[in-house]
């Protein structure tokens, strides 16, 4: 959002400040101005100097997800951006002679641009302070430590309830500390030991390491390991850590210096566009299938007796459940027959899957042929459990049957209806090279690769070939 609307604002101010040097061009009126002849180099340079806008926005970090910034650091970083983007609009202006940009010119646009680019992050920033008080776009912290450093970081979160964390307690081995620890009323939810095993079992958005690194170094880069496997974002209190995946990053809270490393380079604005790409998308197709899914509907009542809809618990974003839905292919207790088929699995790993599956009605077996049981998804994509492109969510008992971490770190993003294991042989593919391609896909992620993920979905769901 702000990288269409810093240069909205940027446009504005360059008209504010045209208005008192407006006597220095050869045109009459604003309607003159708009009436002449645009010239190719005009639009060049324009387009130009927006995108060295863009560089240097960039550049000072203003794109990026700033949660637990400072607001005053924030307006510096402001004041540096717009002042860098003044000193280019002058050398723009003197290397192309432009008579209209005097020096009182690139004051005002200064002064005008800092302003509302500053203020328009003041309100975003009260926008999302309302939001997360009240509970919406919360983020379920761990805090690995029990030294006094540990409950001052906690007490910095719990203090500010506009930076949406949701404490879920301390991890930390039995110390002579653990009696003082224990008067603040927190509780210690796992020791460092069995940590790996809490961050599989529990939705665990962030860790925030605060041990003491002389002594804890080994066990602190062991963690860093475990969550960069498993997907979760990582702060420590120092940047001495070398993530292998993803990217690092600074911040400021209460006074401390606060490192992250996330395990994908993906936050901030593009995953606010792949989001209004989920609603966008997802909604225009609910409106043009809502003829077909009326008709599956009526089919597969007349078909079978239950529901029209198989709603099951999956496992979604940092481990969270949520209720996916599909049309009903299978017969009612298709869940209960499937212990009764278990040793029939032909797929490798610990997902499920028989190509004749004896519990799939004979309507099911073109519905899935077609993918069209697949279509209530974009309700999930529509409340936010799922995105069009994405890993695939899987059910409850396969993902209690994964027996590597490396795996896990599909989770650090929201599941999707598509993802390059549809567009790459779809079910075909072994569980290894499944598990490999998600990976793949979180590492190389972008926008324009989920529409070409989407492209390449509508001929794989054309073919059919090993469809779900």
């Amino acid at each position: 959002m702000f990288m269409l609307l810093d240069p909205s604002l940027l446009t504005f101010s360059i008209l504010v400040a045209a208005v008192p040097t407006w006597h220095l061009t050869k045109f009459a009126s604003f309607a003159a101005f708009f009436s002449m002849r645009i010239k190719l180099l005009n639009i060049l340079v324009f387009l130009g100097l927006f995108y060295f806008w863009h560089v240097i926005f960039s550049a000072f970090g203003l794109y990026g997800s700033r949660r637990l910034g400072d607001q005053k650091e924030e307006a510096v970083v402001l004041l540096k951006a717009t002042s860098a983007a003044a000193l280019v609009l002058g050398f723009v202006a003197a290397f192309f002679r432009v008579r209209m940009i005097t020096p009182a010119f690139i004051v005002v646009f200064w002064i005008v641009a800092t302003a509302t680019i500053i203020l328009s992050r003041l309100a975003l920033r009260e926008f999302l302070k309302r939001a997360r008080r009240h509970g919406r776009n919360l983020r379920h912290l761990l805090i690995i430590g029990t030294n006094p450093r540990a409950v001052e970081f906690a007490h910095a979160i719990e203090g500010r309830p506009e930076l949406g964390y949701q404490l879920v307690g301390f991890a930390d081995d039995e110390w002579i500390g653990n009696r003082e620890f224990g008067k603040n009323g927190k509780s210690i939810v796992s020791d460092l030991e069995h940590f790996s095993d809490f961050l599989r079992e529990r939705v665990i958005d962030e860790v925030a390491i605060a041990l003491p690194m002389k002594s804890f170094y080994s066990q602190a880069a062991r963690i860093v390991a475990q969550c960069q496997e498993q997907g979760v974002i990582v702060r420590v209190l120092a940047s001495i850590f070398d993530g292998q995946k993803g990217w690092a990053n600074n911040s400021h809270l209460g006074g401390m210096d606060v490192a992250t490393f996330s395990p994908h380079s993906s936050e901030g604005w593009p995953l606010v566009c792949k989001r209004l790409l989920d609603i966008f998308v997802s909604s225009l197709l609910l409106i043009v299938f809502s003829p077909i899914l009326m008709i599956v509907a009526i089919l597969i009542k007349l078909d079978m007796s239950g529901p029209v809809f198989f709603v099951q618990d999956r496992v979604g974003l940092n481990k969270r459940r949520f209720r996916m839905y599909k049309f009903r292919t299978m017969v009612g207790d298709a869940e209960k027959k499937q212990f009764e088929l278990e040793s029939l699995n032909e797929a490798d790993g610990p997902v499920f899957k028989i190509k004749n599956d004896p519990r799939v009605t004979r309507l099911g077996k073109y519905l899935r042929k077609a993918s069209i049981d697949e279509l209530p998804q974009l309700l999930n994509v529509l409340k936010g459990d799922m995105s069009l492109v994405g890993p695939r969510p899987l059910p409850i008992r396969d993902y209690q049957g994964f027996d590597e971490d490396w795996v896990r770190r599909r989770f650090s993003v929201r599941p999707g209806i598509t993802c390059l294991w549809q567009v790459n042989g779809r079910s075909s593919a072994s569980f290894k090279e499944w598990m490999e391609l998600d990976l793949q896909y979180i590492d190389n992620w972008s926008l324009m690769m989920d529409i070409a993920i989407l492209a390449r979905t509508i001929p794989a769901v054309v073919r059919g070939t090993g469809a779900e």
